[in-house]
């Protein structure tokens, strides 16, 4: 009789110490009593009532998880090549396949969310992505999503899908999505590369006669700007040629007026001047000058036949 109270003692101990949980510390804790929520303990050890009354799930919420949707390219051959293909906007086909990073969330929501839909979660977070790949693709052409899908369908991807994981009450956080293949399928694979680099050709082209045509532009800018500097410095040059040109012919004029007042012969010493002036000019130019003499009559120069001796 004894040994069996010892028994039912020890039977007893066991049950209770079921109440005893140790969290991981990468670990929250959701305890549920009769089904409703009581506790979310964190890291360490906790104390509940024994088991059937208290039931424990851990959740490992600073775990990050990955899912992989749309087109596997190991499973092309098995009969299930057309799983991860979408419809473009043009209507062809284009094989995608996206990497969706996630965790669960820490907030007491998230771990309630998620221990209610642990077992629906990824399947659910897989369709909301497959969906928001779906709704991408169909709103551009097949060249569109080729070019440019590895940079922008991460971005779109996230966009659409904190929303609407937050809508299905999944209790997880997307962290990050990105793209693992993205091609046309095999079957016009090569077209489309022959067509890509076709494009790729055309695009070089049009870069180096770009190129060509700003170098141009910039080698007849310069040229224009030193045309322009060369004109304005010519312009000042003469301008100033032309001023002092107009001071000294104002200084030899006000001399000579004020020399004829007194001098009558001042107009012939003037014309004498310059005339000598201008043939040593011309003796200097290489000009032969012959002598005058026989162009003098009555003691004056003929100034008719010497303008045209030198018009000869």
């Amino acid at each position: 009789m004894l040994k069996l109270r010892y028994l039912l003692l020890l039977v007893l101990v066991a049950y209770l110490a079921t109440g005893i949980y140790q969290v991981g510390p990468d670990e929250r804790a959701v305890v549920r009593r009769f089904g409703a929520v009581v506790a979310r303990p964190g890291p360490g050890l906790g104390f509940g009532l024994p088991w059937g009354i208290d039931r424990i799930a851990r959740v490992p919420v600073r775990t990050v998880r990955q899912i992989r949707v749309g087109y596997d390219p190991e499973s092309s051959g098995d009969g299930t090549a057309t799983a991860g293909q979408f419809l473009t906007g043009d209507q062809n086909l284009v094989n995608v396949r996206v990497v969706i990073d996630y965790a669960i969330g820490e907030t007491d929501d998230d771990l309630d969310f998620y221990v209610a839909a642990r077992d629906r979660a990824e399947p659910a977070l897989a369709r909301a992505a497959e969906a928001a790949v779906a709704e991408w693709a169909a709103g551009r052409t097949i060249d569109q999503v080729l070019r440019t899908g590895s940079a922008m369908l991460p971005a779109w991807v996230m966009d659409r899908l904190g929303p609407r994981v937050t809508d299905l009450r999944l209790g997880v956080r997307v962290q990050r999505a990105s793209v693992a293949h993205l091609a046309a399928p095999d079957e016009v694979r090569a077209a489309f590369e022959a067509v890509d680099q076709a494009q790729t050709a055309i695009r070089t082209r049009e870069t180096q006669a770009e190129q060509e045509s700003n170098q141009r532009v910039s080698q007849a800018k310069a040229i224009r700007y030193k045309l322009e500097q060369e004109a304005a410095q010519y312009r000042t040059e003469q301008l100033a040629q032309a001023r002092a040109d107009a001071e000294a012919f104002g200084k030899e004029l006000a001399a000579f007026r004020a020399v004829a007042k007194t001098n009558p012969e001042a107009l012939g010493f003037l014309w004498w001047q310059e005339m000598h002036e201008t043939l040593d000019a011309m003796t200097g130019r290489g000009s032969k000058i012959k002598p005058l003499d026989h162009f003098l009559l009555n003691g004056e120069l003929n100034i008719y036949e010497l303008s045209d001796f030198f018009r000869r």
